[in-house]
């Protein structure tokens, strides 16, 4: 609970600058992955999308096709008011909550997907987490996660290493006036599983992996997951 509290502590602090530091520190390939996320996801029109650890929004509002319902949860208030801002100017309807993604306040089996960008390795117990997100999901239902990673490739590793270690708190500290969430930041991207680690992690909540997408060379990387139908088969993508 210490450890959740620094996190929601953290993000109120940033809420102001959060969008503008991410664009900046990102070159504006944060909303590029959403968007590529968004992508990624076969829903229909009607289709219900939670997205946790929303933050500002973003990844709701990069879904460019219509959906029947859109969820955006976060612990942080200011971040949601922040959001819920936001989507108001652009006539997109959300609905707001504010609570614990190791605790999700909705019944089980009533998403057709749920998202997470970025905020995997911010939850006290990720695993955890995880089963949460397998229990509210329908049978057949998609997880996306996007998340930061070490490059494989050992020069761009380095280059990224380089900027993660040394820049990144320096500008992030500039632009929002606060370096401690970069050092955070830097800190916690190193100590995160990677790749095939947190591929196991979803299939020992449940899941059946089926997509691992670098981006960027491997800063960040694209998890999609499947819950299996009642009868243990994936219902659609099988050919992925």
């Amino acid at each position: 609970m210490a450890r959740a509290s620094e996190i929601r502590e953290m993000f109120d602090t940033i809420a102001a600058r959060y969008d503008r530091a991410n664009h900046w520190l990102s070159l504006g390939l944060d909303l590029r992955w959403r968007r590529t996320m968004a992508r990624s996801l076969p829903l229909d029109a009607d289709a219900a999308v939670l997205d946790v650890c929303t933050g500002s929004g973003d990844s709701l509002l990069c879904f460019r096709r219509p959906l029947g319902l859109r969820v955006g949860l976060d612990f942080s208030r200011s971040m949601l008011t922040l959001a819920y801002r936001k989507a108001r100017r652009r006539h997109v309807a959300i609905v707001w909550v504010e609570a614990d993604a190791l605790r999700l306040p909705f019944r089980a089996e009533v998403f057709d997907a749920v998202t997470i960008a970025f905020g995997l390795r911010n939850l006290a117990d990720p695993p955890a987490g995880l089963r949460e997100f397998f229990r509210v999901l329908r049978p057949g239902g998609w997880l996306a996660v996007l998340e930061f990673t070490l490059p494989r490739w050992g020069p761009w590793r380095w280059v990224f290493g380089l900027y993660l270690n040394r820049l990144l708190p320096v500008l992030g500290g500039w632009l929002t006036g606060h370096r401690a969430p970069y050092e955070y930041l830097r800190r916690s991207i190193q100590a995160f599983p990677h790749y095939e680690a947190l591929q196991a992690w979803l299939t020992q909540a449940g899941f059946q992996p089926t997509t691992l997408r670098p981006l960027a060379g491997g800063v960040a990387t694209l998890y999609l997951a499947q819950k299996p139908d009642r009868a243990g088969r994936r219902e659609r993508g099988e050919g992925e």
